[in-house]
């Protein structure tokens, strides 16, 4: 059983900043892609960042310099750090990890409302 469970959305004034966190849990598993994605209400879900276990990482262009993936191996977790946040990031933010066996697996999301 594979467990992916999201963390640290909150509310928070445009121009300031968050870290979501995503952690995998499940007997034996390591995760070769970690991605993030967001779904804005009225919207379909949208890449937001990936992160390879080589370190290659892939941003959406639009969010280049203010969103950072990270990730930690050792605890099977992975990061999404986001800078100047603006009223249109509102969104739900879903991590999807894709494991060594090719399955990937989403967590439940977490709300993300930038607002003053």
């Amino acid at each position: 059983q594979v467990h992916v469970v999201e963390s640290g959305g909150d509310l928070v004034q445009p121009g300031g900043s968050l870290r979501l966190s995503c952690s995998v849990s499940g007997s034996g598993i390591s995760v070769v892609v970690w991605g993030w994605h967001r779904q804005i209400l009225g919207k379909r879900r949208e890449l937001v960042a990936s992160l390879t276990t080589t370190g290659s990482t892939n941003y959406a262009d639009s969010l280049k310099g203010r969103f950072t993936i990270s990730r930690d191996h050792a605890k099977n977790t992975a990061y999404l750090q986001m800078n100047n946040l603006k009223p249109e990031d509102t969104a739900v933010y879903y991590c999807y990890a894709t494991l060594t066996s090719g399955q990937g697996y989403w967590g439940q999301g977490t709300q993300v409302t930038v607002s003053s």
